[in-house]
């Protein structure tokens, strides 16, 4: 069995949800430097449209959605479609983060947060997959994060959010192969975008936005199915990992002053 072979301009449009800051912002600015034209959705059209004036005009489209809301995004992708072309590349990139304890841990908050992180994805998969099939083809990038590599202090919500977008994206790969879909996973590090700047704490390898966009590009034309930077900071998680579980919470426990 092969893997799908990466979408192309030729295509059709890509479309790009939590679009107006950030890795969104600046993966669509990317993408059309390589002859795309970007759908960019996000809840506000204003930030929106101030990205679209960064492009040349007509190729970042301003579609203000809410991706927690199932019924929009149902409506949305038949939108773009017949207004675009059909959606070649879909970048599934909302989300935020919040930090967490234990002893504030609230039911509320962390349903906000996997609503968004987690339901936001499926939300736009339920319209985006039938229309792929019916093609067969299609490429499809889930955002996640190396916060759902294993737990995290201050990332209850976010980080569990996170590994389930990251099974999600291995359970649609296994799917995606066989049916003409190319399924890939972006798992970035830190980067310096508007959520990043709230932090309070060291962020090793803090990586330029412009750096992290310009990584995934390039991710979405390889051949893997993890895209995952900054390079160094990802290996250095992937050994804590592995790692048995007593010397993994330990160490986490002391780097974090935790202990």
């Amino acid at each position: 069995m092969t893997t799908p072979r990466p979408a192309t301009p030729a295509d059709g449009v890509a479309w790009i949800t939590g679009a107006s800051q950030g890795i969104g912002a600046a993966t669509a600015l990317r993408l059309v430097r390589d002859g795309w034209t970007v759908v960019a959705s996000a809840r506000r059209a204003d930030a929106l449209a101030a990205v679209a004036t960064q492009a040349p005009a007509g190729r970042i489209v301003p579609f203000a959605l809410d991706v927690t809301d199932l019924a929009a995004c149902r409506a949305a992708v038949p939108a773009i479609e017949a207004a675009h072309g059909p959606v070649a590349l879909a970048i599934l990139n909302a989300g935020t983060y919040a930090p967490d304890a234990m002893e504030t841990l609230k039911a509320e908050a962390v349903k906000a947060t996997h609503d968004l992180n987690v339901m936001g994805i499926v939300n736009c998969l339920d319209p985006l997959v039938p229309a792929m099939l019916a093609r067969g083809r299609g490429h499809l990038a889930l955002v996640s994060s190396v916060a759902g590599y294993r737990g995290l202090p201050r990332s209850i919500a976010y980080g569990s959010s996170k590994a389930a977008v990251i099974n999600m994206a291995e359970s649609l790969k296994l799917d995606g192969d066989r049916l003409g879909i190319r399924v890939q996973l972006i798992n970035p590090g830190f980067v310096r975008t508007p959520l990043t700047d709230r932090n309070d704490f060291p962020m090793p390898f803090l990586m330029e936005v412009e750096d992290a966009a310009d990584a995934l590009v390039r991710g979405l034309a390889g051949k893997a199915f993890e895209i995952a930077f900054p390079r160094r900071f990802v290996f250095l998680l992937n050994r804590l990992r592995s790692l048995p579980d007593a010397a993994y919470f330990a160490l986490v426990s002391r780097g974090t002053g935790r202990t």
